[in-house]
């Protein structure tokens, strides 16, 4: 066993008119001079301990000051090598060109990388890995929506083109090559806001196995010039390396608009993004295993170049549902709820006559309102006939807003 040494202190004061009291609770002794003597003991080995542990954080503040201070470092694009990989030119991000040094250490890079250079005399460190202007895998729907073909109602022709042109030549392409044609590139679902179009997507990125990649038209929309277009580029380029895969493109009317002669930067900014788009769709690089789903409200407004066949072929008109699509409809929203048995289905319907799906669905939910405020366990008839009443109102003060401010 190792020995401890310890280290003892004495202090003496001296207390001035004071007799004796004998023992201290303080663990000090009193003499009849009115003496007193406090001692205590350290351990050598804690206070070795406690300045190992302090130099150590000083050596690890030091190491975290020199990093700090090391100044940063510029990615440039290697544009050529030269002497036997001695020398290099490279393009810094302000597009000048400059030849320069390449660091011994630096090994395995080639024209066309990404590398680290120094600020000062611009001699090339390392590569980095990272070659990609856009994070575009944050597209790619990693956990999709667990939703089926029997959970959409009233649609069963849109369902069918749907599975027709997407799922069909993905799953079984020996049929077209067999009868000898080429299955369309995409289609356009368009229709009134709340018909299902966006549900009709999330069914179709559950039922395939493809990777399927979501993008809202106007995140396509970048703010300095060519950005827009490189995006549409490195997405297409992501779908063909992950084929077979889905685009899936919401809101399509803002970025295929029609092309005006006359624009803002901004709006000349779109048109090129929209010219990059219709290249990768229909260009000299072919799509293979890629299917796009355009969806719109407002098809309209549409730049007829993205209509003609051989771009988005097929066009699928979602309506609103009719009388036994709202039954349908009806029958989905309300399956997990907890409705009275006494529940009028044809009469409800025949009050939702030219509603869309997202209103039914809005009645659904204000009918559980209406049922929670009464401390009620199950939704009744009259709840669903309030509910309706609400919804209605609220569409007819909508439609009184519009009629004021533009009619």
């Amino acid at each position: 066993m190792t020995s401890r040494r310890n280290d003892t202190a004495i202090f003496k004061y001296t207390r001035p008119h004071s007799k004796s009291m004998g023992q201290n609770k303080n663990n000090g002794e009193v003499s009849d001079d009115n003496e007193v003597v406090y001692s205590y003991t350290t351990e050598a080995d804690q206070l070795e301990a406690e300045n190992k542990l302090l130099r150590e954080t000083v050596g690890q503040l030091q190491n975290e000051l020199v990093r700090i201070q090391q100044p940063s470092l510029m990615i440039c694009d290697l544009v050529d090598i030269y002497d036997e990989g001695k020398n290099a030119i490279i393009k810094v991000p302000n597009g000048n060109q400059f030849y320069v040094n390449i660091s011994a250490s630096c090994k395995d890079i080639k024209p066309g990388d990404s590398v680290l250079c120094e600020q000062k005399n611009l001699t090339v460190i390392r590569k980095v890995s990272v070659s990609k202007k856009f994070d575009v895998e944050k597209f790619v729907i990693l956990e999709r929506p667990d939703l089926k073909w029997k959970d959409v109602g009233g649609l069963e022709h849109q369902i069918r083109d749907i599975k027709e042109v997407i799922e069909l030549p993905l799953k079984k392409p020996e049929l077209f090559k067999k009868i000898g044609i080429e299955p369309p590139k995409g289609i356009l679902l368009y229709g009134p806001p709340g018909t299902g179009k966006t549900i009709l997507a999330k069914a179709v990125a559950s039922s395939t196995k493809s990777t399927f990649i979501e993008i809202v038209a106007s995140e396509l929309v970048q703010k300095f010039i060519g950005e827009g277009a490189k995006l549409i580029k490195e997405i297409f380029e992501l779908a063909r390396r992950k084929s077979p895969s889905i685009i899936f493109i919401d809101e399509l009317d803002a970025l295929c608009s029609n092309r005006i002669e006359i624009g803002t930067s901004g709006e000349r900014e779109v048109q090129r993004t929209f010219m990059q788009f219709l290249a990768e769709i229909d260009g000299f690089k072919p799509l293979g295993n890629v299917k796009i789903i355009g969806c719109t409200n407002r098809k309209d407004i549409l730049d007829p170049a993205i209509l003609r066949p051989g771009r988005l072929d097929r066009l699928i008109e979602v309506p609103l549902p009719d009388k036994e699509g709202l039954m349908q409809i009806f029958k989905i929203h309300t399956k997990g709820m907890s409705v009275a048995k006494n529940i009028n289905q044809e009469k409800l319907v025949k009050l939702l006559d030219g509603c869309s799906g997202a209103e039914i669905k809005a009645v659904c939910t204000e009918a559980g309102y209406f049922a929670i405020r009464e401390s009620k366990g199950t939704v009744s008839m009259k709840h669903f006939m309030e509910a309706v009443k609400k919804v209605q109102a609220a569409e007819d003060l909508e439609g009184e807003d519009y009629m004021r401010m533009f009619g």
